[in-house]
């Protein structure tokens, strides 16, 4: 499976991005798509992840009530839409991908594929 991360930019705070990550391939029953996301000088660190079935999501607590997650199985696409974006935002972010069909893993060891990334920087 490759993917592909895009749609960073340089935005100022209180602003909008949304980050698109497509699938080389259907990866639909059992998969987890994830982001996560990484500061200069930080580990990375989880940010959302849906699952392609049924679209449970799971939202690291930095993000929740301003981030959401969602797909598009027709395009083999998963969403990353930021909202209220913070200078604590600006990162590198990765997508990542996972079969994981009973649960949603929020580690970085526990993803299997992963996308090259695409900057978010947010100015004050």
């Amino acid at each position: 499976v490759q993917l592909q991360a895009s749609g960073g930019g340089l935005v100022q705070a209180g602003g909008s991005l949304r980050l698109s990550c497509a699938a080389s391939e259907r990866t639909f029953i059992g998969y987890v798509m994830g982001w996560f996301r990484q500061a200069p000088g930080k580990e990375r660190e989880f940010v959302a992840a849906i699952k392609w079935s049924g679209g449970m999501t799971y939202y690291a607590d930095s993000v929740k009530g301003r981030f959401t997650i969602s797909r598009d199985n027709a395009k083999n696409t998963v969403y990353l839409q930021m909202s209220s974006l913070k200078p604590g935002d600006t990162a590198l972010y990765y997508c990542a991908s996972k079969l994981s069909p009973w649960t949603i893993p929020t580690t970085e060891a526990s993803y299997d594929y992963w996308g090259q990334g695409t900057q978010v920087t947010v100015s004050s």
